[in-house]
């Protein structure tokens, strides 16, 4: 059945290719984004998915931006909460701004979407929320404190909320993805990204289009028992 979903960070890098894949099961896809408009025009022109622009991080914004997709599409039953940023720098170094701005939009986004449609899903007996989660938040890494700390309160915020939508078809689940081949990891020196791969038991980076797989899985009515589960998708860099 075809339902209208939401990407927030959808118009690059994993984003993309969860909007892409959802787009080919036959639903209506939205990709929500913050700020490079030029990328979004270029988004919506290549694939015919409509971008709607507001900050996950702003409570106000994602039930006011909900409302337009909803008003202009219907009713919002698939959110996936991917929008995501980085400030990186050890403890000692990182400012408070770069803590905040990362809990904000990284795990603030996740609850303030859910605040948008979840009510909704509840209502019409239906939903499917997956949040992208990360390696790091469930390892840890280096010189990432906030953001190993709003990616590992991710996976909590999806265990707690999955036991409040079971009951009404509503599941909720998340990814961890582990290093992807996306333009945040290309930035990473070349070197470094080396021993990074040496880690990972397959031995390469793993593919955006593989992250958009799981995400059509747990969306799809075949992953109907399936809630409250992180799905870790690294290559074996990381089991537990």
């Amino acid at each position: 059945m075809a339902r209208v979903a939401i990407v927030t960070g959808g118009t690059r890098g994993i984003g993309e290719a969860i909007c892409q894949r959802l787009k080919k099961q036959g639903h209506t896809v939205i990709a929500n984004y913050a700020g490079n408009e030029e990328k979004a025009k270029a988004f919506s022109d290549a694939t015919g998915i409509a971008a709607y622009k507001w900050d996950v991080g702003d409570h106000e914004a994602c039930i006011e931006g909900c409302a337009k997709v909803e008003a202009d599409h219907g009713p919002i039953d698939i959110v996936i909460n991917n929008a995501g940023i980085t400030r990186d720098g050890t403890l000692h170094r990182m400012s408070f701004d770069d803590w905040n701005d990362v809990m904000r939009v990284n795990l603030g986004g996740c609850f303030n979407m859910a605040k948008a449609t979840f009510p909704g899903m509840r209502e019409r007996g239906w939903g499917r929320i997956v949040n992208i989660g990360s390696i790091n938040g469930q390892a840890g890494q280096y010189g990432q404190v906030n953001y190993a700390a709003a990616k590992s309160g991710i996976h909590g915020f999806t265990k707690a909320l999955a036991q409040e939508g079971a009951k009404f078809g509503v599941t909720v689940n998340a990814i961890a993805p582990g290093y992807i081949d996306t333009d945040m990891v290309a930035a990473v020196p070349e070197q470094v990204l080396e021993k990074i791969v040496a880690k990972i038991p397959v031995g390469r980076l793993g593919h955006a289009e593989e992250i958009a797989r799981g995400v059509a899985f747990l969306t799809s009515d075949n992953g109907g028992f399936v809630t409250g589960s992180t799905m870790s998708i690294n290559g074996g860099q990381h089991m537990y």
